[in-house]
């Protein structure tokens, strides 16, 4: 198994404004080695999915962004890379909690049981037909206790357990885990990587109801396309292919 992120590979930082935001100048300024990791104390504008903020008390959790050159990868296979990554990251909160119910939400939050453990946004740079470059941002919420923005659903690591965690340790575990997956992804190993991810899918072949272009339906989540789009079966066994901004989970 290849190291391509450890220790060496680490800037640290005491404030930002976005780890991503600085994963973007040092790509700009060809200072960016694929497996730089950025790790931040406090990151003061944090961002999620869309216009989402990501609320992370200054020390408690792990706010890191990983520079990737992924140009191995034809551009038209980049949802794999989202796979590989949302793996990585349900391994780790695994190798924690390794009894509980792990999920990946589509397209790539963690949830143990109903609730958001840790969030990933992803920025893939695409030139012509060469996949350039991948910032990947990712929060873990570790040893937060409290949360005050409307987000619905948060929990940590120490509201799960009551017991602190070793930052340093989490991130040691979370590199290896990373590894382990991006190995998987470069050795083309898709079959491993497709069947993890989907087993590992939040509300999988279960009815629910979710709101598609802003109506209400019933419908039962069966799978994702080659392309990253949410497969969804409704009673009438109409199939639905959709992106992030067409469904809502409720």
């Amino acid at each position: 198994m290849s190291e391509l992120f450890n220790s060496e590979n680490i800037i640290r930082l005491d404030t930002v404004n976005s780890t991503n935001s600085y994963a973007h100048e040092l790509i700009k300024n060809n200072k960016a080695p694929e497996g730089t990791i950025i790790v931040a104390n406090e990151q003061t504008t944090g961002k999620g999915q869309g216009k989402a903020k990501w609320e992370s008390e200054a020390g408690k959790n792990l706010t890191i962004s990983i520079i990737l050159h992924p140009n191995f990868l034809s551009p038209e296979k980049q949802f794999q890379l989202s796979k590989c990554v949302a793996l990585g990251i349900k391994d780790f909160v695994n190798s924690i909690f390794s009894k509980d119910a792990v999920y990946i939400k589509w397209p790539n939050d963690i949830y143990i049981e109903k609730k958001k453990v840790a969030g990933i946004l992803i920025v893939n740079s695409i030139i012509g037909n060469l996949f350039e470059h991948s910032v990947i941002g990712i929060g873990i919420n570790i040893n937060q206790r409290n949360f005050i923005s409307d987000a619905p659903n948060p929990v940590s690591f120490r509201m799960l357990s009551g017991e602190e965690y070793d930052l340093e340790v989490a991130l040691e575990q979370l590199c290896f885990n990373f590894n382990k997956r991006y190995d998987q992804l470069i050795n083309n190993e898709t079959s491993s990587i497709n069947h993890d991810y989907l087993g590992a899918l939040y509300q999988l072949n279960s009815w629910k109801n979710y709101k598609y272009k802003g109506q209400l339906i019933e419908a039962m989540i069966t799978g994702v396309s080659e392309y990253g789009r949410l497969v969804l079966s409704t009673r009438s066994i109409k199939e639905i292919e959709c992106d992030v901004k067409e469904i809502g989970f409720l």
